[in-house]
């Protein structure tokens, strides 16, 4: 038997147990006397120091409890423990046992709270052994390594009393070398609910099922009919994928009676992969998205998992309404964006879930609220806003927890969810023992609840709005076993908003002054809101011009919606890179149209045209442009007879149009000429193009003086002419056919060359003769008036020689 006591997994005989306690105390008194008579000044030995922990059971050993089942029991029922004990001290532990301890039943709310804060044994408080056979002993603990242990109880041995919640705990209890009796090295506690019967009210409970991601979508998309959509990495689809955190919610989802909340960002995102897309890479490259099955699997089930439940549609994107309400509200056209992404919410659900939401209520980030946050939650049409217990403080002195609904003024009504109950489930639960744990504390929170009084009460859950797929499961496993309880039941979050507010339950909103400074810090800044506007004045400048523009409009206002996310919350330069990204963007599409430099042109006439080039290499046309050509000075050169001229401008996607102006010397030199695009409304787009004119024309008198010399260098031509037709018919009736022969050309009027034309002609005489004003008049009468002479040079056609001899600028086109 002594021998058998000493194996792992046998307990050793209380006698045995309790002569090591006694040799240990004999053997230890010597020593105790000696160390009497240390100098008081002596520093402790550590050895002394751990004992002193160790006898409170101050973490020597550590003690994990796995799991816990049934999380509630009843009646009949077998209990069974299962975990880990760990040495964590540099001394083996002999002699252990596992213990399962039954502490009183605790009657506040406030005593979950407190017995969770306690970390170390406390005799009496922590309750004696359930003691018999329902331990688990170990022979010895070494450093470092973990044992497990399981340890199966009937109920009705635990001897449990009336409904409650009852403090139970498994210690570990046993001997090192340096301490050498028994006594606690190791505890951890946890509650267990006991409610047999049903419970003769039962609280009605709302839990929020949050099915929210990360903003992944980018606001590009194809130049192709359908839009390709571009992500900007690919990480939702891990989360969809089997096991990962949004596959997870799905799929425990379905099982519950939950609300579903639901970003509609997030449904959109997914669906749009469930057709072609792709994924930035690095620079400018895009690779194409292969999760297409997976994201139409996703959906398929949440299309299942919805049917049948309530859906709240928060706004697109899950906009940061403390943000917003902080450092938005002054800057132009941010309530805007809150409104559009309220607007589009139950149209995106509807038609990818096929359920109709409801999108009355607004979530503040972890329900925090005050008079700005209120005011602005309730801007775009909600008129509820989800707080929490911890922000709407009760002051009202009520003895047990009020129902949610509260009214706050203005038609608008408070839902306020209790804070103990949905933070529970935070921090890290991918151990089991944490999960185990938080489960237990959810639930005894709620029967400590329920049994504060007798009064019908709605209570509404909401959790951390992204839970990890541990914690949801640790969620899902906590309502499953409250949903199948004796004192709860179900009800929907609606319900729960419309039924009757405690009478003496707080309806004052908090003051500015007492919202969480932590949250503060993680809030948009007030540039981010101003960069926002920058990029919509962008986009409106833009899309007047667009023949199609919901091609533009859509995703970018989309963006816009994301950029206002409440995911950004703790990440403020993946925030900005995004922004940054957004308005790059659209500048980049803004430039796709655009004028074609010019070079410096050569105007050599008093009027010709002058062509500037539009091009748009968008693929939807563009309209609604105005091209204006300006010149700087104007009394050099005009356009169209101003100083400015203007033409409306219509360009194919894909295609340039070349625009020609009339223009005007009005004296020679160089002039600079501005061509500049404006949106039908007046205001400039894109960047001005500027060429130089070089204007080289004649001035007016020279072009006269000119004029008239030729003028009478045609008539006297023409006198000359005419008078040797007259000597030649004279010649010819004096002396006969052949001197008429001579005097038609012949040798002897060789002195009718070119050389004598500046006298005048020769006479049949070899004599000069001038003209005369009666010949001038005759010439007239021959050659009809002068408004019939032919046009001056300085009065050309129409269509001018080409005003620049060199090469046009790169890129410029001309009409074919």
């Amino acid at each position: 038997m002594a021998e058998a006591a000493d194996f792992q997994g046998t307990s050793p005989s209380p006698a045995r147990r309790w002569l090591r306690r006694a040799g240990a105390l004999f053997a230890g008194a010597p020593l105790l006397a000696g160390l009497l008579q240390l100098p008081a000044a002596a520093p402790a030995h550590s050895a002394g120091q751990d004992s002193l922990k160790a006898s409170s059971g101050g973490g020597t050993v550590a003690v994990a409890v796995d799991s816990l089942t049934p999380s509630v029991p009843g009646d009949g029922d077998t209990l069974t423990v299962s975990g880990t004990v760990t040495n964590n001290g540099k001394q083996a532990v002999t002699d252990a046992q596992v213990d399962l301890r039954l502490g009183p039943a605790l009657n506040t709310r406030s005593e979950i709270d407190s017995v969770t804060q306690r970390t170390s044994y406390q005799q009496g408080l922590d309750g004696a052994p359930v003691g018999g056979k329902y331990v688990k002993a170990f022979s010895k603990l070494t450093p470092g390594v973990a044992q497990r242990f399981s340890i199966s109880v009937p109920v009705d041995k635990l001897d449990l009393g009336r409904a409650g919640v009852y403090q139970f705990a498994v210690s570990l209890s046993g001997e090192t070398s340096a301490q050498q009796w028994d006594q606690v090295l190791g505890i951890q506690r946890t509650f267990l609910p006991w409610q047999p019967d049903d419970a003769d009210t039962k609280t009605r409970t709302t839990v929020l099922w949050p099915l929210v991601s990360a903003s992944h979508m980018t606001a590009q998309t194809g130049s192709d009919e359908t839009q390709t959509p571009v992500f900007h990495d690919d990480d939702l689809a891990k989360e969809i994928s089997p096991g990962g955190r949004l596959q997870q919610l799905v799929s425990l989802g379905k099982e519950l009676d939950v609300t579903w909340v639901i970003d509609p960002d997030l449904l959109s995102s997914v669906d749009a992969m469930t057709e072609p897309y792709r994924v930035q890479g690095e620079g400018d490259r895009t690779t194409a998205g292969t999760h297409q099955a997976v994201a139409s699997q996703w959906l398929a089930e949440l299309q299942e998992a919805v049917q049948d439940k309530e859906v709240v549609a928060l706004p697109f994107g899950d906009p940061d309404l403390a943000s917003l309400a902080h450092n938005g509200t002054n800057v132009t056209g941010s309530l805007s964006h809150l409104k559009e992404a309220t607007d589009v919410a139950a149209d995106t659900v509807d038609s990818i879930l096929h359920v109709e939401p409801t999108t009355d209520f607004a979530w503040p980030v972890n329900g925090a609220v005050d008079p700005s946050i209120v005011k602005v939650a309730t801007s775009a049409g909600a008129d509820k806003v989800i707080a929490r217990s911890d922000s709407l403080v009760e002051t009202g002195g009520l003895p047990y927890t009020p129902s949610a609904a509260r009214p706050i003024g203005g038609g608008t009504s408070a839902v306020v969810t209790d804070a103990r109950m949905s933070t529970v489930f935070q921090g890290n639960l991918t151990r089991a023992s944490s999960s185990t744990l938080a489960v237990q504390r959810f639930l005894a929170q709620s029967l400590a609840l329920n049994l504060q009084t007798d009064k019908q009460r709605s209570i509404v859950v909401a959790p951390q709005r992204m839970p990890t797929a541990s914690q949801a499961q640790a969620i899902a496993e906590a309502v499953t076993a409250l949903q199948d309880s004796t004192w709860s039941e179900t009800q929907e979050l609606t319900a729960a908003a419309t039924a009757k507010p405690d009478a003496g339950a707080t309806t004052k909103v908090p003051a500015a002054s007492r919202y969480p400074s932590s949250l503060r810090k993680q809030e948009l800044p007030r540039a981010a809101f101003e960069q926002i506007a920058t990029t919509q004045d962008k986009l409106d400048k833009f899309r007047v011009i667009l023949s199609n523009e919901d091609r533009v409009v859509t995703p970018f206002g989309r963006a816009m919606n994301r950029e206002m996310s409440m995911s950004w919350r703790g990440r403020s330069a993946e925030a900005a890179d995004y922004r940054n990204a957004v308005e790059s963007y659209i500048d980049s599409l803004a430039g796709q149209v655009t004028l074609i430099d010019k070079s410096d042109t050569k105007l050599s006439g008093r009027s010709a045209t002058i062509p500037v080039t539009v091009q748009n290499n968008l693929v939807q046309g563009v309209e609604h442009l105005v091209l204006r050509l300006t010149s700087t000075s104007p009394r050099r050169l005009e356009i169209g007879g101003e100083d400015f001229f203007e033409q409306r401008v219509t360009v194919s996607g894909g295609h340039s149009q070349t625009v020609k102006f009339p223009t005007s010397a009005q004296a020679n030199g160089q002039a600079e000429v501005i061509a500049q695009l404006y949106t039908e409304d007046g205001r400039k787009y894109g960047a001005p193009v500027r060429f130089n004119v070089k204007v080289t024309e004649f001035t007016a008198t020279v072009m006269l003086v000119i004029g008239g010399g030729f003028l009478l260098l045609v008539l006297a031509g023409f006198r000359m002419y005419t008078q040797r037709k007259r000597a030649a018919a004279r010649d010819t009736e004096e002396d006969g056919p052949q001197e008429a022969a001579e005097a038609d050309g012949g040798p002897e009027n060789a002195d009718d060359g070119p050389e004598n034309a500046d006298d005048g002609p020769e006479n049949s005489n070899g004599s000069q003769e001038r003209l005369t004003p009666e010949d001038v008049l005759t010439e007239e009468s021959v050659t009809g008036t002068r408004e019939d002479a032919p046009e001056q040079p300085s009065d050309p056609t129409p269509d001018t020689p080409a005003e620049n001899a060199d090469p046009s600028g790169t890129g410029e086109r001309v009409d074919r």
